[in-house]
C-alpha cells in the first residue's frame, strides 16, 4: 500500500463514523475573498502557507505549533491563502485549527485533507474554510466530479490536485478551474519541480484557469522557476514552518509572473 491508499482507507474509516454518528454541521456564510480571482488578477507570484505540523514523508516538522499565531505571521506577511491541514492521523492537523484560524484571518482558507465525502466538505466549511481540496489521484471520475460540483454548490473554491498529465485530463473534464500540481511522487515521495514545467506544456492557460505548484519550494529561485512555467501561485508549508522568519522567507517568495510562459 502507499501512504495515500493508507490514509484513504483511514478516511474511509471516519466517514463511517461521522455518518454513523448523524452529526449535522451548522452552514456558515462565506465572507471572504475567492481565491479563484486573486489569482486571476496578481501581477506577482501568490504563497498559499501552510499550517503543517507533521507529515508521513517528513514526520515531525514543527510539534506543537500554534496555528493562529502562524496564521496571523501569514496573512502579516501577504499570504493570499491559509492552508490547514485537518488530517489528525498522518499530520497532526484538527477541524479546530482550522476554526481557530478562520477566527484569526480574513483572506481565503483552505482545508486540506483526503476528501472523500460530502460529509467532510460540510464538516471544512462549518469550521470556516471557503477552500477545499480534491486529489484526482485519490477519487474515481464520478466521484471526483460529484464532490467538485456539491463544493461549487456550497460557493466553495476548490483546488483539485494532480501528479501527472492523464490526472490533468481528468481535472479538465469537470472543468476544474483552479489546479494544482504536487510536485512529489506520490510512490517514492520524492520531490522534483519538473512536474510542474511538464504539465504547464499541456496546460490550457487560455481557457482562464489558474496553476498552482505545491510541494518543493524552498527558495526565490524555486519560486521563479514554478512562475516561469505559468504558476499563479506556489503552496509552501514545510519551508515556512521551519523559517526563523516567514515575513522573509514568504516575501522572497512573491516573485514577478513573467508575461512569457514555457
Amino acid at each position: 500500500m502507499t501512504i495515500l491508499d493508507k490514509i484513504i482507507a483511514q478516511k474511509k474509516i471516519e466517514v463511517e463514523q461521522l455518518l454513523a454518528s448523524d452529526v449535522k454541521f451548522p452552514g456558515r456564510e462565506i465572507t471572504r475573498p475567492s481565491l479563484y480571482k486573486s489569482l486571476r488578477t496578481a501581477k506577482q507570484l501568490q504563497v498559499i502557507s501552510e499550517m503543517k505540523r507533521a507529515s508521513p514523508s517528513k514526520g515531525l516538522i514543527a510539534e506543537g505549533a500554534n496555528p493562529v499565531r502562524q496564521a496571523a505571521a501569514y496573512y502579516e506577511a501577504g499570504a493570499a491563502c491559509i492552508s490547514v491541514l485537518t488530517d489528525k492521523e498522518f499530520f497532526q492537523g484538527s477541524f479546530d485549527d482550522l476554526a481557530a484560524v478562520a477566527d484569526t484571518v480574513p483572506i481565503p482558507l483552505l482545508c486540506k485533507d483526503f476528501m472523500i465525502h460530502e460529509i467532510q466538505i460540510d464538516q471544512a466549511k462549518s469550521a470556516g474554510a471557503s477552500v477545499i481540496l480534491l486529489i484526482v489521484a485519490a477519487l474515481d471520475d464520478q466521484t471526483l466530479g460529484r464532490l467538485y460540483t456539491y463544493a461549487n454548490s456550497l460557493g466553495l473554491d476548490v483546488l483539485v490536485e494532480v501528479h501527472n498529465v492523464e490526472e490533468l485530463q481528468r481535472a479538465l473534464a469537470i472543468d476544474a478551474a483552479i489546479i494544482g500540481v504536487n510536485n512529489r511522487d506520490l510512490h517514492t515521495f520524492e520531490v522534483d519541480l519538473a512536474q510542474t514545467e511538464l504539465i504547464a506544456k499541456e496546460f490550457p492557460f487560455d481557457e482562464e484557469r489558474v496553476l498552482i505548484s505545491e510541494s518543493g519550494i524552498w527558495n526565490a529561485e524555486d519560486a521563479e522557476r514554478a512562475a516561469k512555467a505559468g504558476a499563479s501561485a506556489v503552496l509552501v508549508g514545510e519551508s515556512l514552518m521551519r523559517s526563523d522568519s516567514v515575513k522573509e522567507a514568504l516575501r522572497a517568495l512573491q516573485v514577478e509572473k513573467p508575461v512569457n510562459r514555457l
